[in-house]
This record gives C-alpha cells, structure tokens and sequence, in this order.
C-alpha cells in the first residue's frame, strides 16, 4: 500500500568498494534505483529512514517515495537489502520503480490465531511451514497481511494457500494445495539406554579369549632345549 513518506536520495558519481565504505563511514548506505523501463541510477540515503520502512508493518511492501537530489521523485519498494550480520548496519538496498496503475506479485505474510482442537484435545504439535503466500494485485491494495484463525485443525488436518481469504481483485499466485500450516502427531521421545543405579555393582567384563596359533604350539619348550644344550 502506498504511504505518504518520502526519502531524499543523493546521486553517486563512482561505485565500488571503497566509495561504498566511505559513504558507511558518513552514516550513508549506497542503493540504486531501477525498473520501469528507465535507466538504472545509483544513489546514497539514510539507513536509518530505510530501516524504519523494513519494520513497519507494511514491511518490504511498503511502497514510498525517492526524491533524487536533481533527478526524479518517484515510488519504490525496497525489494532486496544486504546487511552486516554482526552489526546489523544497511549494506545496501535495491529500489524499485513502481507503476501505480499495473498489477504486481508479492509475497504478503500470513498469521495464524488460536489454539488448534488437534492440540488442545488430541495432544498433537501444531506446525507453521511457510509464512508468506503470492498474490497478484495493485499497488494500492497490498494488504498488510492475511490473518487465519486454525482453532478447528485437527491431527492430520492441515492449513492450505488456498484457505487464504484472498478476495476483490486479489488473486493468489501461490500453489493452491502448499501447506501454510498443519498438526501432526507428537513424536514418541527414544527411549535412552539404562544405566546402573547409584551404588550398584559394575558388571565384570567378560575375559577376553585369546587364540593360540599352531606355530605356538608346535614350538619347543625351554626345557627340552636346554638339556640337550648339556649333551
């Protein structure tokens, strides 16, 4: 959905590495804006004003304005990001030109609200396979996400894309039978071998049986040698 918000962007002259890290370095993440049939531009922005967009509730679907020092004002989503993975800092972002007039796919997340019967009464283990379907829409009308009471699941029973209220002009794009979410049975916990009580006697190895071979006992013994040894 649309959101009156709007990010200044300034234009980069150079790209690589070095240029990258001396715009982290000012507080600055480099992105480039693309799509819509027009000329790729690369540009430098706040990370801050980006992270605060990835986590609104609208997420990645939030579709806002960038407004190019010099250039273009134009809307965008963000649809692919990098980040630090110790410091969690914007490495760098892609921007998409959006056609507010053409219908798009996205991936909208999908919540689950209460206590499935399959695991309330029958004991079973509720899980989540996916949290995210595909739908078709206009950009104005990407709904935030899809919500999906499971209270009925039983054992066995499962929560399908096509279970999703998708209705109006949306049209979903997942496959209609991809499991959302399902209740399985509990799995039986393997049983740990015992082990000896506290206090009670270790059980005696048996004795290793050691096989004698025929050039052992063909040998002759010490003694014979010796009193011939006399002779």
């Amino acid at each position: 959905m649309k959101n009156d918000i709007t990010i200044v962007a300034e234009p980069r002259q150079s790209r690589g590495k070095n240029e990258a890290r001396r715009l982290r370095a000012r507080g600055m993440a480099p992105a480039v804006v693309y799509g819509a049939k027009l000329d790729a531009i690369p540009v430098s922005l706040s990370p801050k004003e980006v992270r605060k967009i990835l986590n609104s509730t609208t997420g990645h679907n939030t579709i806002f304005n960038v407004a190019v020092n010099g250039g273009e004002t134009t809307p965008v989503m963000i649809v692919d990001w990098q980040s630090d993975p110790v410091r969690e800092t914007l490495l760098h972002v892609d921007l998409k030109r959006i056609d507010l007039t053409k219908r798009m796919a996205v991936k909208v997340p999908v919540h689950t609200t209460g206590e499935a019967k399959g695991v309330k009464i029958q004991g079973g283990l509720f899980e989540i396979v996916t949290r995210e379907i595909e739908i078709e829409c206009l950009p104005n009308e990407i709904p935030d996400g899809f919500t999906v009471d499971v209270s009925e699941l039983m054992i066995g029973q499962n929560l399908r894309a096509s279970d999703i209220p998708v209705t109006g002009s949306l049209k979903l794009l997942s496959p209609p039978d991809q499991v959302i979410a399902h209740v399985v049975t509990m799995k039986a916990e393997e049983v740990a071998p015992a082990t000896p009580e506290a206090g009670a006697a270790p059980v005696a190895a048996e004795p290793e049986v050691i096989k004698k071979g025929k050039k052992e006992e063909e040998a002759p013994a010490p003694a014979a040698e010796e009193k011939g040894k006399k002779k």
